[in-house]
């Protein structure tokens, strides 16, 4: 008798290739790029929902690469930089307000949100080339005299006890980590929408108020928005109510 040999069947398991790559059409309204193309597109290697792969901003966005060998060799060259520092992987991610540096052209752009709520890339210069802007979003004391202050994106920095800084406030820190301005969150500094309705909207703090619990603050946007809508437009001039947690103050 004759025994039929087992055969062994292929195990698929559900969502692997997700773990490094992304459906084009799952991803987010985040992503700037648009819905049609290759199917499966690079995936960062943190947090999926706010930031976007370095390969897809230089190859897809910014077209200062063809391909991902390419943006691997302008790597190895040393020829990309983020915030200051050297890139060394192709899915490292960006995140709003980075900076990407390319020393061959000498040219840096900054990641900003547009009024469609996409990250979109505009070339800076001079300081605005050389720093960031976090949002504060805690404070631990250290030791006797020095206070940790937590900034959003996982950052932190070293400040004196003296110094006041509340959270909610924003740091320009520069890339060799020191605190260049604190610009507090309060009526007269200009706020920059991140999320919800009026994201990509940027403008005057007119007041801060509390409801239900609640800290809004209504902007006026006689301060033009620094970024544009996806047809080129600058953001109608309006007064909107926001959350403060949606806010992050820039001037």
């Amino acid at each position: 008798m004759k025994v039929k040999p087992k055969i062994k069947k292929k195990i698929k398991i559900k969502g692997i290739r997700n773990k490094m790559h992304h459906n084009r059409h799952n991803i987010g309204k985040f992503w700037p790029i648009p819905r049609k193309g290759s199917k499966y597109l690079a995936r960062s290697s943190h947090n999926q929902n706010d930031s976007v792969p370095l390969v897809v901003v230089m190859r897809d966005v910014l077209g200062l690469v063809k391909s991902k060998k390419e943006l691997k060799k302008a790597i190895n060259e040393k020829q990309i930089i983020l915030n200051g520092k050297e890139v060394r992987e192709t899915n490292y991610p960006v995140s709003l307000f980075d900076v990407i540096g390319v020393v061959s052209m000498k040219k840096h752009f900054k990641a900003v949100l547009n009024v469609s709520k996409k990250l979109v890339f505009e070339e800076v210069s001079g300081k605005d080339a050389e720093s960031k802007v976090f949002k504060v979003i805690g404070k631990k004391v250290i030791g006797k005299d020095k206070v940790q202050v937590n900034l959003l994106h996982g950052n932190n920095v070293l400040v004196d006890d003296n110094e006041k800084i509340n959270v909610g406030d924003s740091l320009v820190v520069g890339f060799d980590g020191k605190v260049v301005k604190v610009i507090a969150m309060e009526k007269g500094h200009v706020g920059y929408v991140t999320h919800g309705k009026h994201t990509g909207h940027k403008g005057k703090i007119e007041e801060i108020v509390v409801r239900g619990g609640k800290r809004l603050a209504q902007i006026s946007e006689d301060v033009s928005s620094a970024s544009k809508d996806a047809e080129g437009h600058k953001d109608k001039k309006e007064k909107i109510t926001v959350w403060v947690k949606n806010v992050i103050v820039v001037e």
